[in-house]
């Protein structure tokens, strides 16, 4: 029987390790050929020589399970790099149509601490990133559609974080960035819908290289289970995997601009934000007095940071 994604052709970026390395396995395993992107440094903060070896050794796994890989070493974070990594998947397999964005560093530090260049290189590697891969990956799309006389088969996967949906006191430059992805991905599956191309965000939770410290004291299984699913720890990256993998099959040619969060056998839908409440002025044009009537009343009795409790409860709990 056929797979789902037999003769297709993905990019994963940043799949040397981590989420990314079990998003290419998937992919290659229900029947992708897999271009496995990673500049390979060894810090999870982007420091560090630069390395094939991640890469290869991903691209190495697949083809000894009977896949079909290449590697890349590059940054997507620079223009010509995220250029040439297209025209590798083009080059080598005759054609893209899965791009994985899941390339990220970390520099962590309070907003009124963070320097400059800590914002600018998280901003850099994750925003423009995906920015650098969907613009090629768009634009070999856009040609093939129009070539074709229609639609073609083209799947934007997008690495958001639960950061952006709750907050994340120590992240400025991750959250925002985070935040600007979904922007990106709404952006960008309005504008490619027309060519068949879907755009969607995950929020993945994983015990990984660049969260060890985040979850370093939650158990890895729940309270009454001596197991995750097949054993695995409940944050293990391979539950996140199954979802990419359905998000670039045609299976999934109706879900577009839609944000996800995933972790350890669970899938939640998020919904775009709602309007909570809703003032009218009186007199034409508000008055410092009226919106003090009306609004200070209004937020002195909802309970602090209510604000944030829908996406807290979507963040920390598992039903």
């Amino acid at each position: 029987m056929a797979q789902p994604l037999e003769g297709l052709t993905a990019i994963v970026t940043g799949a040397g390790r981590g989420l990314g390395r079990a998003e290419a396995l998937e992919l290659a395993r229900l029947g992708a050929s897999v271009v496995v992107n990673d500049y390979g440094q060894p810090g999870r903060d982007g420091s560090g020589e630069a390395s094939a070896a991640p890469a290869e050794e991903v691209a190495a796994e697949i083809r000894e399970a009977g896949g079909r890989a290449v590697a890349h070493l590059g940054d997507v974070a620079d223009h010509e790099h995220a250029r040439a990594l297209v025209q590798l998947a083009v080059e080598t397999y005759g054609r893209l149509d899965i791009l994985v964005n899941n390339a990220g560093i970390l520099r962590d530090r309070m907003v009124f601490s963070m320097t400059e260049d800590e914002w600018d290189s998280v901003i850099r590697v994750h925003l423009k990133g995906h920015f650098n891969t969907t613009h090629f990956a768009a634009a070999h799309w856009r040609e093939r559609s129009k070539a074709a006389g229609g639609p073609v088969h083209g799947r934007i996967i997008n690495t958001s974080s639960e950061a952006f949906l709750a907050g994340s006191a120590g992240q400025p430059n991750y959250a925002a960035a985070k935040g600007g992805i979904v922007g990106l991905t709404t952006s960008t599956a309005l504008a490619l819908g027309k060519y068949g191309v879907t755009a969607n965000a995950i929020c993945p939770r994983a015990r990984t290289r660049m969260t060890e410290d985040v979850f370093a004291g939650l158990p890895a299984h729940r309270e009454g289970e001596e197991s995750g699913g097949g054993g695995l720890d409940v944050l293990a990256p391979e539950h996140v995997a199954p979802l990419v993998g359905y998000l670039a099959s045609p299976a999934a040619a109706r879900v577009n601009g839609q944000l996800l969060v995933v972790h350890g056998g669970m899938v939640a839908i998020a919904e775009r934000p709602r309007i909570a409440a809703k003032f009218d002025t009186t007199k034409g044009l508000f008055s410092f007095e009226e919106l003090d009537e009306l609004l200070t009343p209004y937020y002195a009795q909802r309970p602090p940071n209510e604000t944030f409790a829908a996406a807290e409860v979507l963040a920390l709990k598992h039903d």
